[in-house]
């Protein structure tokens, strides 16, 4: 099965809830995402059945902060307990171009309820309507709104984490970065869940294993990039490609996720690398079989709550420390 899906791999085991996926996307013969317009994307992106069902337990409110281009909408999710909480900061994946809140509902509720923290999910502009650094802009708002007003949300100003899938990984990783660059917050952890850190390159090993699978090619990464970006160019800034920056130094810990069937994989083992390089305590897992962003899809994925059990605890045993 791994042989016909990616003929250049052969040392690896496709896990087996990942063939049958495959073999139904193949079987379908659904038109691949680089063929369609933004809206179509947006209409087919995540199956409600992939995404589990919501932890009950959990309040959920919304409200929306100003910023110097509008209102930005957030999704907060406090668990049992008594507060302040610690705070995880969430940006979801997509691309930069997919993405709601709604759809990574069930998600939040699992990181609200297993690490025991308020989880403030962020409805960011998206691209092609809004194009970089829109994304950006927003997600440095939200972190320094927190920082400034977490008591709003009965959070803990302390002990405010950031997480991100994918594309989200990404904006969480620039968030790092820039708080650090701007002092304008104190992180104290990072979750990079299957990340996308180097948009100006698609030269990587992993990308020439499994860039032309059927889950996450690596024509649809060009066609993510193309909406996202203005021009090529913004791809070789730390602020679009995090893992380009020249100083990663004085970041939060962080805990990076891998797939071994995803062609942002060897990125995000590079970035993790690098942050150990300046010495940030790092924890890096690839989980072996699965495909891209798997950890968001316990519907369909029974390793996703080994790794939703496992970013928890990271987060627990942050959230003690201070």
């Amino acid at each position: 099965m791994v042989k016909a899906l990616y003929p250049s791999y052969t040392q690896g085991h496709l896990d087996p809830q990942a063939g049958t996926l495959l073999r139904k996307i193949s079987e379908t013969r659904a038109a691949p995402l680089s063929s369609l317009t933004p809206q179509q994307a947006r209409e087919c992106f995540l199956e409600e059945s992939w995404l589990g069902t919501p932890n009950e337990g959990i309040a959920v409110k919304t409200l929306c902060i100003s910023s110097s281009t509008g209102q930005i909408p957030l999704r907060v999710y406090q668990p049992n307990g008594n507060p302040p909480y610690p705070i995880l900061i969430f940006f979801h994946g997509g691309g930069f171009v997919l993405g709601t809140l709604d759809e990574f509902d069930p998600f939040c509720t699992f990181l609200a309820s297993g690490a025991s923290c308020a989880v403030v999910s962020v409805d960011y502009r998206l691209a092609p309507e809004y194009k970089h650094p829109a994304a950006v802009e927003d997600a440095v708002t939200v972190v320094r709104w927190i920082f400034e007003n977490a008591e709003n949300i009965q959070g803990d100003p302390a002990r405010i984490a950031i997480a991100g899938d994918s594309a989200g990984g990404n904006l969480a990783a620039v968030s790092s970065i820039l708080a650090r660059d701007q002092s304008f917050s104190s992180l104290i952890f990072q979750v990079l869940i299957c990340p996308w850190l180097n948009l100006s390159s698609f030269a990587t090993e992993s990308y020439h294993y499994f860039g032309d699978g059927l889950w996450l090619s690596a024509a649809n990464m060009k066609w993510y990039r193309n909406h996202y970006l203005q021009n090529k160019g913004q791809a070789m800034s730390p602020s679009v490609s995090p893992i380009l920056a020249d100083d990663l130094g004085g970041l939060p810990p962080a805990f990076v996720i891998t797939a071994e069937f995803d062609v942002l994989r060897d990125e995000g083992e590079a970035y993790a690398h690098r942050l150990r390089e300046k010495g940030i305590p790092v924890l890096c897992t690839r989980y072996e079989g699965m495909l891209h962003d798997f950890v968001i899809l316990p519907g369909i994925f029974d390793r996703a709550q080994d790794a939703i059990d496992e970013i928890c605890q990271a987060l627990q045993v942050a959230f003690r420390k201070y």
